[in-house]
């Protein structure tokens, strides 16, 4: 009877609503999660006739719940300060692959696994474009973000030294000054070289450029990788050379590491000298030099664009690689599987996956999470509304029923 599908209909479908309304509020604290909506529709409709003026005489036989649309409206977002949490700040997902399977999520709740990956809570791994020596390469397909382990920084020969230093012009003739400057070699080992400068009349100072004997296989006193004279005009300014020393090579180093050549910069971008000779005592303010050993990587940030900079205990900043955001033409489409992770179908259409910031792709927010976005003045609402046409069906019920007890009263029993 129609009396009686038709409010049953009513109970089914305000059931399948307080579910998803459930939904929402158990999950008003999981991070990325977004709230759904239940929506009803009207079934099919009984035509009993026309009326006097030709217009059907129809009756509804229910409704049911036709869709949930998903609301991916942005959650609010709040620092964490831990270095794996991200964020989104727009449209897009963190695109992950947990075994074979590539799935999409808001969540940005990350960690590092045992073998150095970003992998989400439930260990899928973060997909996005690799590095190879600080350089990311766009081109090519997603992988694996490998974030810590057997990463390190190479390490670089030192190519050009500079030195802020005064001599003092009050010196006698034959007096010296020595100072120190530590430079790297291809494989990172670092030596210790001394400049040593020596009066030789006024405004004219010779300097000579020592290696410790042992750093290059040898034994005994220092030796000698250059020499040559300065000098300086009568207010002090070096004139002489009038350009940097180029070419500086030490070879036959005992490490095994490529002949070391680097430059004395004897002046600075602005073509001003670096080595004054006044009346002060002979001092080095500064010393400048490009090299640097190898290191291990000891934390990294990821900025705007996705790209994790890895930070090195040689004090060098690296990029390890850059995270991927994929958007789609039908959000709606997305089926969820579970884990605040989505799934690509038909209905959804193929992501665009590309660079944070380009393509309409929101930006990353690097220590920080985006919460869930259900508003739970809005789901108690719905709650109310829900629970009310519950009660009215099971109400329309217990009418229709005693319908149908008053009828049956009207036989007489035999």
């Amino acid at each position: 009877m129609a009396s009686f599908s038709t409010p049953l209909s009513g109970l089914l479908a305000n059931n399948q609503a307080l579910s998803v309304v459930s939904n929402n509020l158990a999950n008003l604290s999981t991070d990325g999660f977004k709230g759904e909506t239940p929506l009803f529709q009207d079934l099919f409709y009984q035509q009993y006739g026309i009326n006097g003026a030709g217009d059907p005489i129809q009756v509804g036989v229910g409704t049911n719940m036709n869709s949930d649309p998903t609301n991916f409206s942005q959650g609010t977002i709040s620092n964490t300060g831990v270095s794996t949490d991200m964020a989104i700040q727009g449209d897009g997902f963190f695109q992950v692959q947990k075994g074979d399977v590539t799935l999409y999520t808001r969540d940005g709740n990350m960690t590092i696994n045992a073998q150095g990956y970003l992998v989400t809570q439930d260990g899928a791994q973060v997909l996005g474009y690799p590095a190879t020596n600080g350089v990311v390469s766009n081109n090519g397909p997603l992988s694996p973000l490998q974030l810590s382990g057997t990463v390190t920084s190479p390490p670089k020969s030192t190519a050009n030294v500079q030195l802020t230093v005064n001599l003092d012009a009050s010196s006698a003739v034959n007096a010296t000054y020595s100072t120190p400057v530590t430079v790297y070699d291809s494989l990172g080992t670092s030596h210790v070289l001394t400049l040593t400068f020596t009066k030789n009349a006024a405004n004219s100072w010779g300097y000579s450029i020592t290696i410790p004997a042992a750093d290059v296989g040898q034994s005994g006193n220092p030796v000698q990788v250059a020499s040559g004279t300065l000098t300086f005009n009568g207010a002090g300014v070096l004139t002489s050379p009038a350009s940097n020393v180029t070419g500086i090579q030490i070879t036959g180093l005992a490490d095994g590491a490529n002949t070391l050549t680097f430059n004395w910069n004897l002046y600075n971008s602005n073509n001003a000298g670096v080595i004054t000779q006044v009346a002060s005592p002979s001092s080095t303010t500064a010393t400048q030099q490009d090299g640097f050993a190898s290191g291990s990587l000891t934390g990294f940030n990821i900025q705007a664009d996705g790209t994790v900079e890895g930070t090195f205990s040689n004090g060098q900043t690296m990029a390890l690689g850059q995270i991927a955001l994929a958007t789609f033409p039908n959000n709606q489409g997305l089926l969820r599987t579970g884990s605040n992770q989505f799934m690509a179908s038909l209905a959804s259409g193929l992501p665009s996956v590309g660079i944070p910031g380009t393509g309409g792709r929101g930006t990353i927010a690097d220590g920080a999470l985006e919460g869930s976005n259900v508003d739970i003045a809005t789901q108690f609402a719905q709650l109310i509304a829900t629970q009310s046409a519950y009660q009215a069906d099971a109400r329309a019920i217990t009418t229709a029923n005693q319908f149908v007890q008053t009828a049956l009263n009207l036989i007489p029993i035999p």
